[in-house]
């Protein structure tokens, strides 16, 4: 599974709005959907301005904000994560000051990165030296800083990428990795963090924590003995041996490359108070506005090749008309839809690849056929009114993996967010199904596109499905990845001031789920779970 803000373990804060599983029935997990017994059907919308964008329990706080766009309207990436880095001794308080600026900043997809995940992994000669407290973790040397930077370098464009464990116990890593994905900001703390020159050009702003030696010993003693099962003679010995000497020759000296100095850690409120003024005002300089730009953009062009629409049958026509029709019972649009969702999904499975199989058939008689040529096959779909699509292709796709995506429109800039997301592992080369009921100016499929290409899905292994499209979300999609297969059982010509379809067919979650939708809401952007 795929990790947003919010895993702790990798020390990440930030977060998701939904959990839900991959696995199960599809009809089980349509009917998670629908509003309980009693409860007044209402579209819950993105929170405003006046409430927190967050949750707070017990032990963590989850951020129910989402991620705006990170990529123009071409699709490409147009911001980079804002970085700081965190240098200072062992012990100098930096995973405090880093927690005190995440809490000031008060936005949601934070990703803090610490250093301790890339120390190397260890020979058993350097194993027995760990165990008996010989060997140098304050050295340079100690650090895997190639995949450090490529790790941070990818984190930074945007792309999904994996965190390696550090077991400080066992002084190895663990097998499992974790993936962690989407940030605005990231803050990254080590006491080498300023130790390589291709990292140095990573960070945006560089933060060194500068705290007296006698406090960093104390807390060293503490967290070693309680954290990491040390002896207070190892750590001691470690301390001076290794610890002391490293700090005066390798850390300190570069205290000069930092933009800031924050003296006496995070009790600092002033130092950190201007650090985020700072982050702030990076933040806002670097937001976008990829609907308006969709909207008025790609005027009187022919639709793309890359449009496969099904041929308008009688019976393709007839369930058009019965959906359309707005006097159409909840359960009959259901029953109707069903049936074109299944049409459509044959048809999708028609553009996946296939190589030549021949078969012996019963009568002991050769069959020259077709099989299917790629790797694996993924369906991914936009919640919630994509989900309603994962039956049909369950029914027609044996043992499909199934993936998530939560997007919504943020009622205040009116631009598409990414509130959740959950992958199937090793997605990068399957071929993918991504499943939306209704495109209107395509910025929604653009996100959820966007998003499997940081997950290395190749550009021509997605194939968007769709009920109904306009053409503004056609030719926007077509010309930000010219080599997604974009498929539909009807393309409509306009959008209303409201970016609805026209004539279109209403909005699609509220009729299949019998919810109500504020009238400005687009086809689209019926993404997000009705809550009681």
């Amino acid at each position: 599974m795929t990790t947003l803000p919010g895993y702790t373990g990798a020390r990440i804060s930030g977060c998701w709005a939904l959990q839900s599983g991959g696995g199960g029935s599809g009809e089980d997990s349509l009917d998670r959907l629908l509003p309980p017994v009693n409860c007044p059907r209402r579209k819950s919308t993105t929170l405003g301005k006046t409430e927190p964008p967050l949750l707070r329990t017990g032990t963590r706080t989850i951020y129910t904000a989402g991620r705006p766009p990170w990529y123009n309207e071409h699709g490409t990436q147009s911001k980079e994560a804002f970085v700081i880095g965190l240098c200072g001794g062992s012990a100098s308080g930096k995973t405090t000051v880093a927690n005190k600026i995440i809490e000031a900043l008060d936005v949601p997809w934070v990703v803090l990165l610490s250093m301790d995940s890339f120390y190397k992994v260890l020979s058993p000669e350097e194993q027995a030296l760990a165990a008996s407290n010989d060997y140098n973790f304050d050295h340079p040397g100690a650090f895997d800083f190639q995949l450090l930077v490529t790790t941070l370098r990818k984190l930074k464009q945007g792309k999904s990428v994996k965190i390696p464990v550090y077991d400080f116990t066992t002084h190895g890593r663990q097998k499992e990795w974790k993936n962690v994905y989407g940030a605005s900001v990231i803050i990254f703390e080590g006491i080498m963090a300023f130790a390589d020159k291709e990292l140095l050009h990573l960070l945006d702003m560089k933060i060194f924590v500068d705290t007296d030696s006698d406090i960093r010993l104390v807390r060293r003693l503490k967290r070693d003995i309680s954290e990491r099962g040390r002896d207070i003679e190892g750590v001691i010995k470690q301390y001076n041996k290794f610890v002391k000497p490293a700090f005066e020759q390798y850390i300190e000296p570069t205290m000069r490359l930092a933009d800031i100095v924050v003296p006496r850690g995070g009790g600092n409120m002033v130092a950190i108070d201007l650090i985020v003024q700072h982050v702030h005002s990076q933040l806002e300089e670097r937001e976008l506005s990829v609907r308006a730009l969709l909207a008025s953009a790609h005027q009187s062009q022919p639709l793309p090749q890359t449009l496969s629409v099904m041929e308008s049958t009688p019976q393709v026509r007839g369930l058009h008309t019965i959906i359309r029709n707005k006097d159409t019972s909840r359960d009959e649009f259901i029953f109707y839809s069903k049936r074109l969702m299944r049409l459509l999904i044959e048809h999708a499975l028609s553009f996946l690849p296939s190589k030549k199989s021949v078969v012996q058939t019963p009568q002991g008689h050769e069959y020259e056929g077709r099989t299917f040529s790629g790797k694996g096959i993924t369906g991914v779909s936009v919640l919630r009114a994509g989900e309603t699509m994962e039956p049909a292709l369950r029914a027609v796709c044996k043992d499909v993996r199934i993936g998530k995506i939560l997007i919504q429109t943020n009622l205040d800039s009116g631009e598409p967010e990414l509130h959740y997301l959950r992958l199937p592992k090793d997605i990068s080369e399957d071929h993918v199904i991504l499943m939306d009921s209704t495109v209107s100016t395509g910025a929604a499929a653009m996100m959820a596109i966007r998003v499997l290409l940081d997950h290395d899905v190749q550009e021509e292994n997605i194939l968007l499905v769709s009920l109904l499209m306009a053409e503004l979300g056609v030719h926007s999609v077509a010309y930000a990845f010219p080599r997604v297969k974009i498929i539909t059982t009807a393309v409509d010509k306009s959008l209303d001031d409201f970016l609805h379809v026209i004539p279109g067919i209403g909005d699609f979650g509220d009729r299949y789920f019998g919810t109500d939708a504020p009238s400005t809401w687009s086809d689209e952007e019926d993404q997000e779970l009705p809550s009681c």
